[in-house]
Formats: C-alpha cells, sequence, structure tokens
C-alpha cells in the first residue's frame, strides 16, 4: 500500500518529473544533514556524560543544521502533497471542493514563499554587512542564507507547478468526456 501511496504523487508531466528528482536528491541531502546532526549530538551528549567533555559549540552546528535541513525538506514535501493539511472539515466534501480548497491553499503559500524568497536575501545581507558571528564558534550567521535561499527558489518553483497543478484539478475534477 505505501508503494501505492507514494507512486500516487509522483507527478507524471516532464516538469513534474524532473521537480520531483530534484526535489527528492535535495530532500536527501536535508536528511543527510539531519543524521549529522543526530550523530554529533549524540557524540557530544556521550562526551559529556562520561568525559565531562561535549563538543564546543554544539548548539549552534544544531541549529544551523537543522535550518539547513528543514528548508532541503520543504520543496518535496510540497510536491508530494505532504506538507501539513487540515482536511477535517473537507474530507466529506466534493472532490471538486476539496480540488479548489487545494488550490487556494497552494496559491496562499506560494505567495507565503514569495515573500520569504524576496525577504530572506535581503536578510542575510544585512547578517553579512554587520558581521554577525555565533557566540561560542564564531561562525558568521550569513553562512546558513545561501542554502535557504536556494531552496527556498526550488520551493518557489514548486509552488507555482503546484498551484497550476491544483488549478487543473479543480477544473478538470467531475467534468464529463
Amino acid at each position: 500500500m505505501a508503494d501505492q501511496d507514494k507512486d500516487l504523487h509522483r507527478p507524471t508531466d516532464i516538469v513534474g518529473r524532473f521537480l520531483f528528482s530534484l526535489t527528492y536528491w535535495l530532500a536527501l541531502c536535508g536528511g543527510l544533514v539531519l543524521c549529522a546532526m543526530a550523530i554529533l549530538t549524540t557524540i557530544s551528549v556521550s562526551g559529556r556524560y562520561f568525559f565531562n567533555s561535549p563538543i564546543t559549540g554544539d548548539f549552534e552546528l544544531i541549529g544551523m543544521g537543522t535550518g539547513i535541513a528543514v528548508f532541503a525538506f520543504l520543496p518535496f514535501c510540497q510536491l508530494t502533497r505532504q506538507n501539513v493539511i487540515v482536511d477535517f472539515f473537507l474530507s466529506h466534501t466534493s472532490a471538486r471542493f476539496q480540488c479548489f480548497f487545494d488550490f487556494l491553499g497552494n496559491l496562499s503559500y506560494g505567495l507565503i514563499i514569495t515573500l520569504m524568497t524576496w525577504r530572506t536575501p535581503i536578510g542575510g545581507v544585512e547578517v553579512y554587512k554587520s558581521d554577525q558571528m555565533t557566540l561560542i564558534l564564531e561562525l558568521p550567521h550569513w553562512w546558513g542564507f545561501p542554502s535557504a535561499v536556494g531552496c527556498l527558489v526550488i520551493l518557489l518553483i514548486v509552488c507555482v507547478y503546484t498551484t497550476v497543478r491544483s488549478l487543473n484539478e479543480t477544473l478538470l475534477v467531475n467534468k464529463p468526456e
């Protein structure tokens, strides 16, 4: 059953297939970063417990890594309809009504991501100009911004794709052939 569910969310058109591959690999990279953060945490906690010597600045690295991982997951989640949705109110409505609200949700999310994609680089430049650093390791805060912006650009493209997809589904569902 799990394979069937996965295939339902895999796009069949050429743009969708390309975006699926791109976002899949991006999510895998995010997963690797998250695994590295788990290993780092385990080593640091073990070092703190057994040797009274944690990894210096571990929470700073965990914060940066987790942010990168989350941004890497978002495009795949959006493309495969795995973002958090509230279908409690819509589960007993018609398919067309559900598709319409899916369209509205995708459109709203796309507008929010457009705003984030516009403002995040501006924030990154400001952080770079002010030379903000982490407290312990003194790593520049701006280091996380380029990967976040790259993921946001991909997410914005995915949002445009999913909005058009849900609009087409709204127009085509229950339509006589």
